[in-house]
């Protein structure tokens, strides 16, 4: 199955829609032409398409609603988590302050969540029984 992201005019990702490889095949290879085509056909000639992947094979991750497609990098990302976190050459995004070496380690694991007021990791107390 060919997956295909419709993005809006600020490349952020509406919706995924699934199409079945045998209507993109041109020649015996998948096109993604052919795919956004067809997404046109059937859902508006003004719409906007491009092809995702579920497996991560193209465009760094695959896409979800809200996410953005970015088109100088060719790859979707996934919304910004926190204002001081950047993307990194993968299309992840990094916080300024790795998470702990130690973080689920431990009886109970050892649990942490961003602070961005401090932009630092905190430990997330355990829940008592």
């Amino acid at each position: 199955m060919a997956h295909f992201a419709e993005l809006d005019s600020n490349n952020l990702v509406l919706r995924v829609v699934v199409i079945s490889n045998n209507d993109i095949m041109e020649n015996g290879v998948e096109s993604e032409a052919k795919g956004i085509t067809l997404c046109q056909n059937l859902f508006g000639a003004n719409t906007k398409w491009v092809k995702t992947s579920y497996n991560n094979n193209i465009r760094k991750n695959y896409a979800g609603i809200g996410y953005t497609y970015d088109p100088t990098n060719d790859w979707f990302h996934a919304p910004q988590p926190y204002p001081s976190w950047t993307l990194d050459a993968n299309a992840q995004w990094q916080p300024p302050t790795p998470l702990p070496s130690d973080a689920g380690t431990g009886t109970p694991p050892k649990r942490y969540k961003w602070d961005e007021p401090t932009k630092s990791w905190v430990v997330v107390p355990p829940k008592s029984a």
